[in-house]
This record gives C-alpha cells, sequence and structure tokens, in this order.
C-alpha cells in the first residue's frame, strides 16, 4: 500500500504592504542620517529587516526607493497643503525631525542634494515644485525669486540644524525658531517689488 505524502506545512503569508513600508521607512531614516550616495541597499535591507532582492521587486532600484520616499514625504505634504502653510509645515518637519513618525523627507533633500549622482534629479524636481507653490504668495512679477529666497532660507535653517548641528539653532525650541522666521516672513511675501533706478543719461547730470 502505497503511503499518502505529507502534507506540505502553508507558507506563511508575506505581507508585501508592511514590509515596503519598512523599506521606506529605513531608506528615510537612512538616506538622511548618511546621504543618497553613502546609504547602501545592503543597509536599507537590513534595517528594514527584509531581504534584498524584495527591495529591487517592489521598487527596481535605489534611485526608484528614494524616489518613492521623497515622494512619500515632500511631495505629499507639498499637494495637501495649503500654499500659505507650506514654509511653516516644511520648517517645522526639519525642526521636529525626532518626533515619532516625522517626516524626514527634506532631511533627505539636504543629505543628498549637490552629491553629483543620480539623485539629484529627482531631488531638483522636488525643489521646482516648492518654488511653484512659493512663488504664488507673491503678488509680483519676482515670485519665482522670492520663492528661491525662502527655499534659501528654510534648507540653510536645516543645514545648520541637522547636517552641522551647530549650536544654538542645533539645540533652540522649534516654538521660538518658528515665531522669528515666520514674523520676517511675513513682510517678505509682502514688500513691494524692487525696481531697478533708471540711469541718468549720457552727459545728463
Amino acid at each position: 500500500m502505497n503511503e499518502s505524502p505529507r502534507p506540505q506545512p502553508a507558507e506563511r503569508p508575506r505581507n508585501a504592504a508592511a514590509t515596503r513600508l519598512r523599506l521606506l521607512e529605513a531608506a528615510a531614516d537612512l538616506f538622511a542620517e548618511r546621504g543618497y550616495e553613502r546609504t547602501t541597499v545592503r543597509a536599507i535591507a537590513e534595517r528594514a529587516g527584509a531581504n534584498q532582492a524584495l527591495l529591487f521587486r517592489y521598487f527596481g532600484s535605489k534611485h526608484g526607493l528614494l524616489t518613492e520616499v521623497v515622494a512619500k514625504g515632500s511631495l505629499e505634504q507639498l499637494r495637501a497643503t495649503a500654499p500659505e502653510e507650506l514654509f511653516e509645515t516644511a520648517l517645522r518637519s526639519i525642526l521636529t525631525r525626532s518626533a515619532p513618525g516625522a517626516d524626514r523627507s527634506l532631511e533627505v533633500y539636504l543629505r543628498s542634494v549637490g552629491r553629483g549622482d543620480e539623485a539629484g534629479g529627482t531631488l531638483r524636481e522636488l525643489g521646482g515644485e516648492y518654488q511653484k507653490v512659493l512663488a504664488g504668495l507673491a503678488p509680483s512679477g519676482d515670485g519665482a525669486l522670492r520663492a528661491d529666497l525662502a527655499m534659501a532660507w528654510l534648507l540653510g535653517i536645516g543645514l545648520m540644524r541637522t547636517v552641522a548641528a551647530r549650536e544654538p539653532l542645533a539645540g533652540a525650541d522649534p516654538d521660538a525658531v518658528c515665531r522669528l522666521v515666520l514674523g520676517t516672513l511675513a513682510s517678505f511675501w509682502t514688500a513691494p517689488e524692487s525696481t531697478r533706478p533708471e540711469r541718468p543719461e549720457e552727459g545728463g547730470r
């Protein structure tokens, strides 16, 4: 009499959504801590407790993962935030980066932009999206310039606080920083557009 085949143990179901989220969160943390170039696929997979093959299955490449990290954070934040609240929301995300669940995508930007690697295009796109929204806050013809100046201030604060860790800014209370910065920025958007003085005609006085 032939023995019946032994039943095979049921394969443990893989929670793809949870694994994907863990990879995104691990990548966001490591990109923010080390920058895009210095973060390896292996380190991301190890922190997420996942196989490297799953990272490539879900995201295609490290660059694809970076794109999703940025999209999950800053681009979603941008599209869900009223233009007049965007700067403050972005500023607070930098100032409160250590809070549980804090969005770290701007830290990713700070650590990765300007490295000359494949992350550059994605990060420039992020800056362009912010510029478009912020430019609309200025009722003048130089909105794009004002938006770039505001972004330069925002990213400069981020660099000083998160990358250089320079005191007293690194340890300053977020509410105190916001009060000082936002108070100044309110008049920045409404200041009249500067006009270039006309040159006197040649030979005139």
